[in-house]
This record gives C-alpha cells, structure tokens and sequence, in this order.
C-alpha cells in the first residue's frame, strides 16, 4: 500500500528554491511532465505551482538569499504547525522560519532536525498539498542521510509519531505505510556535505529521465541502478544544482 494523497504525519509537498524559476520550471515540465502556474499576487514573492495535468504536485520559489542552494525540500503535513515546531525545540531540533500564515492556504515553518537535516511543516486550511502522490511525475519517496542516525531514529518518530522498520536500512512509516527511508553517510560522502533529504519522484522509465534529464542541462548524481526487490533508481541535479532523484518500481506480479 502507498499514500496516494496528504495524510497527517507524513510529507505532503515537495519546493524546490532555484536562481532561475523560469529554467527550472521548463526543466521539469519536460521532464516529468509538469505545468508551471505561477501565483501573480506580489505578496507571493514569485512563488509557482506545478500541475501535473490540472493537479498540484510540488511547487518552486526563488532563492531568498544571494548565493544561496538550489534544492528541494519536502514538506511534512501537521494538525498544529505551533505546537509541532514546539515538539521541534523538545526533541532536540531547531525551528528556522517560525510559523507563518501563507494566505488562507494554511500554516508553514522551516525546521532542522538534531543532526541538521532540513525539512518544513504544513498546517493545511484550503490547500492540503499534493493532489497526487506515488505515480509517475510525482513526490513517491523521501530518504534522509545523516551522520547520526540514533539522534534521527529517536527525533521524527517522538515529534510526528513515525514508526521505523530495518536496521542497515531503516524504513519510515505512517499509518502502516511506509513512505521514507534512512541511510548512514559514511566515508562515500563528501565530508562538507550535511546531512540532508532526498525527494524521489516517480517516473516511467529511469534511464529514460537519466537521458532527458542531461539532454536539458542536468547531470548525474550517481548512475541509473536497480534495487532488487524494490526498483530502479539514479540520482539527479537539475541545470540549476537542486538535486533530486528517480524512480521506477519493479512490476507487481500478476
């Protein structure tokens, strides 16, 4: 089973912050298919909408700072974004944006888990996130690689109830589904890079987005591979530096 729309507890968006919305957007719209609307009120700040068919499926912000990152963060969907960002400072974490109405859409804040990874919340009102999830152009799988994965394993499940499953690699879940996973950087990962998470995004053909993706301008993060028992995945940045990945389920029997 997979979540197929917001549910409490789990990521319900997926923003990308680029230097360049407009090249960003037409990388992904041929990539995954996705239509750039941007919201034309000032107070939005140039923020846009990306629509799978008519449907929101992640939305694209311009950096905020000069030389700021280009990258992709994923939302997590919460009843109370205050009191979450209060279970936030408890457990250890920090709350890097405080709580802030976004329009009547709902609430939002910026977090960082113990170890430094980054993430936000969303308290839903008349946008409850992603219209769609686990098909292909869409938000399909969240992994958080982190120096600490003790802190990481005793932080999300104390402050959004998530349940964990596997010990080399551990599997996050809720409501019995699970929709993330964990990895250790070790000696393979750069010693500069912090501890971050990785937004995966649904596609048809793996090698086929590996191939569209550095045709547009991106590059390879690591090379198209299959996970058995799982899938095909490859790891991607964007022609701005956002880095993301791909995924292709294996067949279900029958």
């Amino acid at each position: 089973m997979k979540i197929s729309e917001p549910v409490l507890g789990a990521p319900c968006w997926a923003e990308l912050a680029t230097s360049d919305p407009d090249g960003a957007a037409a990388f992904y719209g041929s990539l995954l298919g996705w239509r750039a609307e941007p919201d034309p009120r000032p107070e939005a700040g140039g923020y846009t909408i990306l629509l799978l068919d008519d449907d929101p499926v992640a939305g694209l912000t311009p950096v905020q700072e000069e030389g700021q990152q280009a990258g992709w963060t994923m939302a997590i969907a919460v009843a109370d974004a205050d009191e979450t960002a209060g279970d936030i400072r408890k457990g250890a974490g920090s709350v890097l944006v405080e709580p802030g109405d976004v329009f009547d859409m709902g609430r939002f804040a910026v977090a960082a888990d113990p170890t430094g990874a980054v993430f936000s919340l969303w308290q839903a009102r008349t946008f409850r996130g992603a219209a769609r999830l686990n098909e292909p152009g869409t938000l399909c799988w969240v992994e958080l690689a982190t120096r600490d994965t003790d802190a990481a394993k005793a932080f999300y499940p104390s402050v959004f109830g998530w349940s964990t499953e596997g010990e080399e690699y551990v599997h996050w879940g809720a409501g019995g589904i699970n929709f993330g996973g964990m990895v250790e950087m070790d000696e393979r990962y750069p010693a500069h890079l912090p501890p971050h998470w990785t937004l995966y995004f649904a596609v048809l053909n793996v090698d086929a987005a590996v191939n569209t993706a550095t045709r547009l301008g991106g590059r390879v993060g690591y090379p198209a591979m299959d996970i058995p028992g799982t899938g095909r995945v490859a790891g991607l940045f964007d022609p701005q530096g956002g880095m993301f990945a791909v995924y292709t389920p294996e067949p279900e029997e029958g």
